[in-house]
């Protein structure tokens, strides 16, 4: 945390004293400030930096002005944290002093300049193939939406960074959650909201780090998602698709790619992507798909298991994909279909694969959720948590234990 000590200029005055100032320690960073007191070099000394008990008045004065900027220092220091814990010694620098920027065009910037300066960033990254084009076209969306509240809450086109209050923030979130319009949808539901709140954080922290703001307005925004049970097929429901052959090739084709997701664990954008070139044996002779996700970047490989397989060969040298390309709303049009023929009850989408790989395939069968996390290509176990519910029959397992135990 923040540590604060005070040492003495070497510079003398024409009083023959030195000024005091304060050095801030933060994180192994540190930062000087002066205190606008002086004092003599012997004077200092003497007294073991005014440590010890003082006999004259001017030090005491001094002595107490000295606590009092440390207890400013440290209020200032919290009073910051608690909007920030991300706080860098120049920005707490700058509030002590009562000025709040490190860069003249910190005070112009607008925050429509800094969403397009980050979705210009994005688009780079976006060519270079470290983030997806769908996630850039949700910055763009999120750009859009924010350029609409400006209009219908203020009444202008655009406002400066440092004009945006508290109410600000928050009257932005009761706008995209009640009175925003897509496509004749009149508001968007919590989990999409707190994500395009984030991603206005996170374009004001790329212009933090570019010096064009100071502070993030939107650390104050403290929405959280809405953890939903996954849908997932059992291993029951799963065979019962996998056993059922169509007589339409429409419906052949969805029941084998989302088959394959089921056994690969793979995202649509992600299956889609995938050629032989994404085949590689191991020196095993284990046939894995190597690749990283298109969202993310994230190394994500899975061994080739034998339905997956059955897949591959099914439709080798039949398009450029290892599977048939379709778009997700013809899938999940078709997959309703699928569900209705099968007695499946579940809303079954593309999705849903996903959700089935990290609990019935993998989990339900006893795969470790590191290695779950990895096939995933989840940044951490919390996200394959979100997915990877615990099954009733991995209850029963360890359950059979204490059965035995009370028999």
């Amino acid at each position: 945390m923040l540590k604060v000590i005070f040492f003495l200029k070497s510079s003398i005055d024409k009083n023959g004293e030195s000024s005091i100032f304060a050095r801030l320690y933060l994180n192994k960073h540190r930062i000087s400030i002066s205190t606008g007191k002086t004092i003599s070099k012997e004077r200092w000394l003497f007294t073991n930096n005014l440590r010890n008990i003082l006999r004259l008045e001017k030090e005491k004065v001094i002595k107490n002005a000295l606590d009092l900027f440390q207890l400013n220092v440290e209020k200032k220091f919290i009073e910051l944290f608690k909007i920030d814990p991300e706080i860098t010694l120049e920005l707490l620098k700058a509030e002590l002093g009562g000025k709040v920027k490190t860069n003249p065009s910190a005070k112009q910037i607008t925050i429509i300049e800094i969403l397009d300066k980050y979705n210009k960033y994005f688009k780079k990254m976006v060519v270079a193939q470290e983030r997806s084009s769908a996630s850039l076209q949700k910055y763009e969306r999120a750009k859009e939406l924010l350029s609409n509240f400006l209009k219908k809450q203020y009444g202008v086109d655009n406002m400066e960074v440092q004009d945006l209050s508290h109410a600000f923030i928050f009257n932005l979130e009761e706008f995209l959650k009640y009175e925003s319009n897509f496509k004749g949808k009149i508001g968007i539901k919590n989990n999409s909201v707190v994500k395009y709140m984030k991603m206005y954080k996170t374009a004001c922290n790329y212009s933090i780090k570019m010096d064009l703001l100071v502070k993030n307005p939107f650390n104050i925004y403290d929405g959280k998602l809405s953890v939903k049970d996954a849908v997932f097929l059992t291993q029951q429901e799963l065979n019962t698709i996998e056993n059922k052959t169509f007589s339409a090739y429409r419906l052949e084709k969805v029941k084998d790619i989302f088959l394959f997701c089921c056994y690969t664990g793979y995202a649509p954008v992600d299956a889609l992507d995938l050629t032989t070139a994404n085949l590689s044996m191991d020196s095993n002779g284990n046939l894995w798909i190597i690749t990283s996700r298109d969202k993310t970047a994230i190394r994500a490989n899975v061994p080739v298991l034998a339905p997956t397989l059955a897949v591959i060969n099914k439709y080798k040298d039949q398009q450029k994909g290892l599977i048939p390309q379709i778009s997700n709303q013809k899938m999940n049009a078709y997959l309703k279909e699928i569900a209705d023929v099968c007695g499946i009850t579940k809303h079954l989408t593309w999705y849903v694969a996903r959700h089935t790989f990290a609990t019935t395939v993998t989990l339900g069968n006893g795969i470790k959720l590191e290695n779950v996390s990895a096939m995933m290509g989840h940044t951490n176990i919390k996200q394959t948590q979100h997915y990877a519910k615990v099954l009733d029959v991995n209850i029963m397992k360890d359950m059979q234990k204490l059965k035995i135990k009370y028999k």
